[in-house]
């Protein structure tokens, strides 16, 4: 520092010693001397190499004011001194000694100016604070004279002006708080009166005037006091929004919104309204499951109470299953209506205030309003899938409970019909599909119809072991719609309104929803008492028909045909060749007959036994099931499908097989009636011998079908042993057996004629129940299963009818003695020589047959109405057995001339003449069948070999009589032997 003033005062600035006073000394440094100073200034310095020099100095010379540098060089001294070496070392410290210096110099010489001007404003400074000395002596001067210029008296007034002003406003402060003491009292009776808006309005209004007077003693303890009563408002406030959770009135919740506004806890409020929502859940189911639990104990004990919830619903008896159930659920509609109710109400308060009467009123408007209404109505929202989870949750507790495989159908569908109820609520309430309620029910249902569908398949096979085949009387108006177990489909899931009551509110009710159905009283669970009184049928009649008038026209005439369905009204196709030999009956023939059948089919009642009319019951009841419970649709329409499958095998078991002593034509037996039986054991291979198709292969398949899946074969055989899987027997049903009270084997019944038509007829009337409700299943099933439906409907349903062909087959084969024919046929001589006029006695005794098959036809139709297709099936399959028995008889001659084989064409024409005159049936089946035959005698070598290969529906053996008796006339033995070749031939692929 010294080395700078001197340099300093060597450029001629003055140095303000007085002001610089409190600067400490510091190390005095060796100063340059002028001349020494003068080198430096005029010794040229490159300023690179200056600073370099500077570098080249060691650090410690910066470091601390109390560095000594002498010391320290004198340390640095080796032990044995150099004087050149010494020389040159301090050379080396005298330059950068010189460096330092100059670079000093200079730092001083750029801040001079700033020095210069800083100076300058200290000298300002000091002759300000002299201006301000003066200028406070002034001042106190002129205040003392101040003083003394007024009176004590006028300062006076101005004291006692001001205490009275204080006192008026402590006297008003005073009464303010006699007021606020006295508001209390006021406080109790808004809250008895439930006035909470008014109520908090005034305890604000209180707790601002007491801050104001805060200042006083005694307010502190009143404002604790209003702190108590407010929160004691929202206590009983809290107390009055749980009230809201059951039973929502308009009037109530406005005064607790407004009052929870008012206290600035909108949001608050509604947290606290969803949780008294979920607890009035808990409660109400609780206090309803327990007190049905105590009604059936029977006793005090107080050890329910402390149940949870979930092991409280395993003590509900299944008598009181239902009413709990229901009243149940009518509880949790009170809770969710409040809720709905709850939603109505904000929804409302917000468009009231989106609707502002002047801008003015909504710029007035704050941003928290803005923020708690949607706060509120998100809460709401989300409120919603909360609320009924917790629903979901209590039902499924109570679901659950109670092992429902016991309970009787109606009880169980009154379940499902509650849970069902309960779903579409749910539907409505938050758009949920209520998977938590589905799952629970379904496994309950399952189990549920895994042990009813066994029961009634077990209960079915009874029925047909005991069913003795007779007609059920019903009126001839009857439709399944008239069955109380198929009121459903026309109730439109809304089963707690009577179909009556329905007709005249379901344009209104249909457009509404449950919540606006019920929204100010009533609950969609308060039902099945009107249906119950509803719950009457009508359909059965006193015996068999409505009148003394229908019933004399039923044994009128019963094979006339002139109202046909049109599906009757095809043509036969034949199974084996595709072809269409004939027709049922051409549409002029059926309008020239008499028209008794045709009111018979249209006014008389359906055939049907008791067995058909459970069938159909039991189909109505699982479709009720089906209908409220669609998750299990498709395990229901199977267990339907087999009770239908079922009831089509056990009507084919009874009368379809062919295992009856009935001979066959084609492969005729010379035993008469009397021949051995020909019994076939499976459904595949029945009736092929006689050539006619009886069984198509859709019929066939289906009946193994239904024996591999649903007939339990090893139960037949006793003591058989067991090869299949225990559940998979559990899944199937013995084979059924006719009752020993039905006879099949007498003649004079036609082998039990009627009951084969009471059993084949019923079921094809259960399959036009089904086609009935084909559109119907088809609703409820998923469309993943559909094809199984689609495939039980073609494959199954459809062939009932088709069973109409073997199990009628049966009694055409047995009613007309055709074996006595062949032996009458085989007396005849056909090598005559002249051309005879009169026919032979065989067609006689053959049309005597089919007069008494006439007879018996019109007998048994006094008891069982015989509808035209059965009537024309019956005379189709007489006439074809006939027809082909001819061409039996005529394979069996030996000798033959032109004048027999005229002679046969006689006797045919003859048979033909006198048939038509017995049956309305037209073409006359298998005409050509025995014209071809006969004529193919004539019939040249060429003519006879494309013959043979084009008529395969003849036997080899017709075939070879037909070669063997054309032989000598215009056939020689080497054509025989091509002819009889080319049969060969034929016949060896069939082996």
């Amino acid at each position: 520092m010294q080395k700078i003033k001197s340099l300093m005062s060597r450029q001629g600035l003055k140095s303000p010693q007085e002001s610089m006073a409190d600067l400490s000394p510091v190390e005095s440094l060796r100063i340059p001397s002028k001349e020494e100073l003068r080198e430096l200034r005029e010794q040229p310095i490159d300023p690179q190499v200056e600073q370099e020099i500077i570098e080249s100095i060691e650090e410690v010379y910066f470091s601390t004011d109390s560095f000594d540098m002498v010391q320290h060089e004198l340390e640095k001294l080796p032990p044995e001194l150099n004087l050149q070496e010494l020389e040159e070392y301090r050379d080396k410290l005298k330059r950068q000694q010189a460096a330092v210096s100059k670079k000093v110099a200079d730092l001083i010489l750029e801040k001079q100016p700033a020095y210069v001007k800083e100076l300058e404003r200290v000298t300002a400074l000091q002759a300000n604070l002299q201006l301000a000395a003066v200028i406070c002596t002034n001042a106190r001067r002129q205040l003392s004279m101040s003083k003394e210029g007024f009176t004590e008296a006028s300062l006076g007034l101005l004291s006692n002006q001001r205490r009275r002003q204080l006192l008026t406003g402590l006297l008003k402060s005073l009464r303010t708080i006699k007021t606020l003491q006295r508001t209390d009292v006021r406080l109790s009776e808004m809250l008895e009166e439930e006035d909470y808006p008014g109520a908090i309005q005034l305890c604000l209004e209180c707790q601002k005037a007491a801050s104001t007077f805060k200042h006083y003693s005694c307010i502190s303890e009143l404002n604790s006091k209003l702190q108590d009563t407010l929160e004691q408002i929202e206590e009983q406030l809290d107390v009055a929004l749980s009230k809201t959770c059951k039973n929502f009135d308009v009037s109530h919740y406005t005064k607790v919104q407004l009052a929870y506004t008012l206290l600035g806890k909108t949001q608050t409020a509604m947290d606290q309204l969803h949780m008294h929502f979920t607890q009035a859940i808990h409660n109400t189911v609780f206090q309803v499951v327990l007190g049905y639990v105590e009604l059936c104990a029977g006793n005090a004990d107080t050890k329910f109470q402390k149940m949870q919830y979930k092991d409280l619903c395993t003590h509900i008896t299944l008598d009181s299953y239902i009413p709990c159930l229901t009243d149940l659920c009518k509880a949790l509609w009170e809770v969710m209506v409040s809720y709905h109710r709850t939603m109505q109400w904000h929804e409302e308060h917000d468009k009231h205030k989106a609707t502002p009467t002047a801008d003015s009123a909504a710029a007035a408007e704050s941003d928290d309003s803005v923020v708690d209404r949607s706060y509120v109505k998100k809460k709401l929202e989300h409120g919603l899938t909360r609320i009924w989870q917790d629903v979901q949750l209590k039902v499924k507790a109570y679901i659950l409970g109670t092992d429902m495989s016991n309970f009787k159908y109606d009880d169980f569908i009154v379940v499902l019909d509650v849970i069902s109820r309960l779903m579409q609520v749910g539907e409505e309430f938050c758009g949920s599909k209520s998977e938590v309620l589905q799952e629970s029910i379904k496994r309950q249902s399952v189990n549920y119809f895994k042990n009813y569908h066994r029961a009634r398949l077990e209960e079915l096979r009874m029925f047909l072991e005991n069913e003795t085949w007779e007609l059920c009387p019903v009126k001839s108006n009857f439709n399944i719609a008239q069955l109380h177990e198929f009121k459903f489909m026309g109730q439109c899931r809304s089963p707690s309104v009577s179909p009556s009551r329905r007709s005249s509110t379901a344009p209104a009710q249909d457009e509404l929803s449950l919540f606006q159905q019920y929204h100010q009283e009533g609950n969609p669970f308060e039902m099945h008492a009107e249906n119950k009184e509803e719950e009457t049928e009508d359909v059965l009649a006193s015996n068999g028909y409505e009148s003394d008038e229908l019933e004399k026209n039923v044994y009128q005439d019963y094979d006339s045909d002139s109202d046909v369905p049109e599906e009757l009204k095809q043509d036969y196709v034949d199974e084996q060749t595709g072809d269409v030999p004939l027709k049922s009956a051409s549409r002029e023939t059926i309008r020239s007959k008499k028209k008794s059948d045709y009111n018979l089919n249209k006014t008389n009642a359906p055939i049907l036994t008791n067995t058909t009319l459970n069938v159909i019951r039991l189909v109505g009841k699982y479709m009720q099931m089906m209908n409220i419970l669609k998750p299990i649709a498709f395990d229901v329409i199977h267990c339907v499908s087999q009770l239908f499958d079922y009831y089509l095998y056990a009507v084919y078991t009874f009368f379809g097989r062919n295992d009856m002593p009935v001979p066959s034509p084609s492969l005729p037996t010379h035993g008469g009636r009397d021949a051995g039986p020909v019994r076939v054991v499976g459904p595949a291979c029945l009736y092929e011998s006689s050539g006619l198709g009886l069984i198509s292969s859709r019929l066939r398949t289906t009946l193994n079908r239904i024996q591999e899946s649903l007939i339990d074969m090893e139960a037949v055989a006793e003591n058989a042993p067991v090869h299949g899987a225990a559940e998979d027997r559990k899944e199937k049903v013995p084979s059924p057996h006719l009752s020993q009270l039905v006879v099949l084997t007498n003649g004079g019944t036609l082998y039990g004629l009627a009951q084969r038509v009471v059993a084949t007829e019923s079921l094809v009337f259960l399959a036009e129940q089904f086609e009935s409700l084909q559109s119907h299943l088809d609703t409820m099933m998923p469309a993943a299963k559909k094809p199984f439906l689609q495939q039980f409907y073609s494959q199954t349903v459809s062939t009932a009818s088709e069973l109409r062909k073997p199990i009628y087959w049966v009694v055409a084969a047995k009613a007309i003695d055709y074996e006595q024919m062949l032996l009458l046929m085989a007396g005849v001589k056909w090598d005559i020589r002249e051309i005879m006029s009169q026919h032979n006695v065989y067609v006689d005794v053959l049309l005597k047959e089919f007069e008494e098959f006439n007879k018996r036809l019109q007998d048994v139709s006094r008891h069982v109405r015989i509808p035209l297709p059965v009537s024309n099936v019956l005379w189709e399959h007489c006439i074809r057995l006939a027809n082909r028995t001819l061409v039996e008889g005529y394979a069996n001659v030996k000798k033959c001339s032109n004048e027999g084989r005229a002679l046969m064409q006689l006797d045919f024409q003859q048979f033909l003449m006198k048939l038509e005159k017995l049956t309305d049936l037209r073409p006359i089946p298998d005409k050509e069948f025995v014209e071809t035959y006969i004529k193919a005698y004539y019939l040249t070598e060429n003519d006879m070999e494309q013959f043979i290969k084009n008529h395969r529906e003849y036997s080899m053996k017709q075939l070879a009589n037909l070669v063997n008796v054309c032989l000598g006339s215009h056939i020689n033995k080497k054509a025989r032997q091509k002819l009889l070749a080319a049969i060969d031939d034929i016949d060896r692929p069939k082996r």
